[in-house]
């Protein structure tokens, strides 16, 4: 599936007259609670060419495709994702973290990470995470019989939220880890572990009965970062010239002048 990955995305440079920069997958496999038939969400940054910029007309800075076998390619175009990481633009920087990488331009990539401690919000992804565990808990784990799998996409936002109180950096974008650090134990940490164990195996996890242990401990952490995200002061927003300079750099070498 890798090759086939990185050949679509050699086509895509060919049909758009692209340089691809960095492509990796994300969602539930860069998360690493996968199911055995869950789509490939590969999502990538890409450049044009010189002249493209040179236009006074807008244009399209995306670029998506749904290809069989369950592959999704989806990418942003470098000024787009530029201006999304100067909003400390959380699914961005999770694909920055990405354990899976399908294609990366070393040299540019590493100048783009280096940039992400100092444009790093900890209250805009706070206020992302716990908006994903606040709709997630209240559309699927209310009721007696809850939609099993759903707990994972209470609890990895849930936990992330910890992480950045606790580090005031970006959390991990695997779940593993997420969980090693901020589980310590217990019966809690026992449910996890079932739950992960079933789903990596290729286990449905339709509904069941709810875990009232999970529940009770995510509906906790909710409330608690829902109060806290409102005395959370809010970082301000570093300049932009360090982003212009990357990009004007990164469009010289890819376009050689």
């Amino acid at each position: 599936m890798r090759t086939l990955i990185q050949t679509e995305l050699q086509n895509l440079e060919k049909q758009h007259d692209i340089k691809i920069l960095y492509a990796v997958e994300s969602g539930s496999r860069a998360w690493g609670f996968a199911s055995t038939d869950s789509d490939w969400d590969v999502r990538f940054i890409y450049i044009h060419r010189k002249d493209w910029y040179l236009s006074i007309d807008d244009k399209k800075d995306s670029v998506e495709i749904m290809l069989p076998k369950d592959l999704d390619l989806s990418g942003w175009e470098l000024r787009k994702a530029l201006k999304l990481f100067r909003k400390s633009n959380p699914p961005l920087l999770e694909w920055l973290n990405s354990p899976i990488v399908y294609h990366e331009e070393k040299n540019v990539m590493a100048q783009f990470r280096g940039l992400m401690e100092e444009y790093f919000n900890p209250k805009s992804c706070l206020h992302h995470y716990l908006h994903m565990a606040e709709g997630n808990f209240r559309e699927y784990l209310q009721r007696d019989l809850v939609r099993t799998k759903k707990y994972f996409y209470v609890l990895r936002p849930v936990l992330a939220c910890q992480w950045i109180e606790e580090t005031d950096t970006m959390a991990p974008t695997e779940f593993q880890k997420l969980f090693d650090a901020q589980i310590k134990g217990g019966e809690l940490k026992n449910e996890i572990e079932n739950l992960l164990a079933r789903k990596r195996s290729g286990d449905e996890l339709g509904e069941e009965p709810k875990i009232q242990i999970l529940n009770d401990f995510l509906q906790e952490k909710i409330e608690y970062y829902t109060n806290f995200v409102k005395q959370f002061s809010l970082k301000k927003q570093p300049e932009t010239q360090k982003l212009n300079e990357f990009f004007r750099t990164t469009l010289k070498q890819v376009d050689g002048k």
